[in-house]
């Protein structure tokens, strides 16, 4: 019975006191805002046709379809070229900012809104990946996807610094954004132009008040307990979410695995060969040809496809066999995207499997990118190496640890507990935030 409580306690702790997987969301994070900025980029040229307003799907057809289906979507409020000029641009605005993770609770919003409001306007434009970033764009609002690889976190830490040394630091880059949200918010609220269900605009209403809430009590609180109750209200919600983002992966992979057992071409192992020979999903021809003309080869790529699908969900709790799993799956959308011409859908697939990479890969992964990005730096006059926090810094005695700080005591733990940085008055923890310090995750 003790064993069970300590457990029980020991669990609860670790999911209030930390948002887990800071690593993992952040791939997620970079991922899907890439793969996005890297669609949206490509077809610039033809946004015209895809979601304009004199493309084939009209604005007027589009608006009688969303009638039906209460989608959201913002390119509605106005059947104007600039204004669907301006949320392209947002759109592709928002992308890059993400991916760098600038002010990344303001952007990850605006990244959804952007998702929504093009893929809505034009339902049919899309390879499949679409449909994983629509949903995984309204997780990531949920994470805090901003605590490593990202300007947010350099910020909260030169922000700690500067304090450390009895400077007096405000941000007011963050309220002066979530001000312009709220005033462009509340106008669309009071023009009448928050069309569709209610669930996209009750969901942008709730994410302004949260954070309009979270600004005034670290503005104000005169005690640490207010904002410490939010932090670990934030953590619950992160990791409920990321929970949520496996959850949705294993779903698609075992609801495509077991649809494909039933399928005739799948049962006899042929089904390979037939998408192989369509002029559409065949960019390279003379590849295609090559693989195809093996029988033995897309049988076993044919009933690999089906086993690992199948089996991966299975395999979650065995680390060892997911790993290989995992590595075979991202193997397999990589040659989707080569063989049959589908580079968007396979890096939203291998962005939605990045959230149960291993830690310790994707620290070497943060490493080694630090040290190219320092011998790249050093080529230029007066350049360096990565900054001081930045990871692939040594520590002392050479040792290496994450963000830059010292690695662990020979025989300690590689699996510590999280560890909290004590903010002003016992504040929580925020990257995004430099008001709140910033919190220490588990490795």
């Amino acid at each position: 019975m003790n064993r069970f409580v300590l457990a029980v306690s020991t669990g609860i702790a670790r999911v209030t006191e930390a948002a887990i997987g800071p690593y993992q969301t952040a791939m997620i994070r970079i991922g899907f805002s890439a793969t996005w900025l890297l669609f949206l980029l490509r077809e610039f040229p033809h946004r015209q046709e895809l979601y304009g307003p004199d493309g084939p799907w009209n604005w007027n057809l589009a608006e009688q379809l969303i009638s039906i289906n209460g989608a959201f979507t913002a390119l509605m409020w106005s059947d104007g070229q600039f204004w669907f000029e301006t949320v392209y641009v947002l759109a592709v605005l928002a992308s890059l900012l993400l991916l760098l993770g600038w002010r990344t609770r303001a952007m990850s919003v605006l990244f959804m809104v952007g998702v929504l409001s093009l893929q809505n306007r034009s339902i049919f434009m899309g390879d499949g990946g679409d449909n994983v970033l629509h949903l995984m764009c309204i997780y990531l609002v949920f994470t805090r996807c901003g605590q490593v690889w990202s300007l947010d976190e350099r910020r909260a830490r030169r922000t700690r610094e500067a304090r450390a040394r009895g400077e007096h630091v405000v941000d007011r880059a963050g309220p002066a954004l979530w001000g312009v949200l709220g005033l462009v918010l509340g106008s669309a609220a009071f023009l009448d132009k928050l069309n569709g269900d209610w669930f996209v605009p009750a969901l942008l209403w709730v994410l302004w008040s949260a954070q309009a809430l979270w600004w005034a009590v670290g503005r104000f609180a005169r005690s640490g307990q207010p904002r410490i109750m939010l932090d670990v209200v934030a953590n619950i919600i992160h990791n409920g979410a990321l929970l949520v983002i496996m959850a949705e992966a294993c779903l698609i992979y075992a609801t495509a695995g077991w649809y494909k057992i039933q399928g005739s071409r799948w049962q006899d192992g042929t089904a390979v060969y037939y998408p192989l020979q369509l002029d559409s999903f065949s960019p390279w021809p003379a590849l295609a040809d090559l693989l195809s003309a093996h029988g033995v080869m897309v049988m076993l790529v044919t009933y690999g496809t089906v086993a690992v699908q199948v089996a991966f969900p299975f395999t979650l709790f065995n680390r060892r066999v997911k790993n290989i799993l995992l590595a075979a799956m991202i193997t397999e959308h990589a040659v989707i995207a080569v063989v049959l011409g589908l580079p968007f859908f396979s890096l939203a697939m291998i962005a939605a499997d990045s959230v149960f990479l291993p830690t310790s890969f994707l620290r070497r992964l943060g490493d080694g990118a630090a040290r190219a990005r320092g011998r790249l730096w050093a080529r230029f006059p007066g350049g360096g190496g990565p900054g001081p926090g930045l990871p692939g810094q040594r520590g002392p005695k050479g040792q290496r640890g994450p963000q830059g700080q010292p690695g662990p005591r020979p025989g300690a733990s590689k699996e510590p507990g999280p560890a909290r940085t004590p903010g002003p008055a016992g504040g929580p923890g925020d990257p995004e935030n430099p008001d709140h310090a910033h919190v220490g995750f588990p490795a």
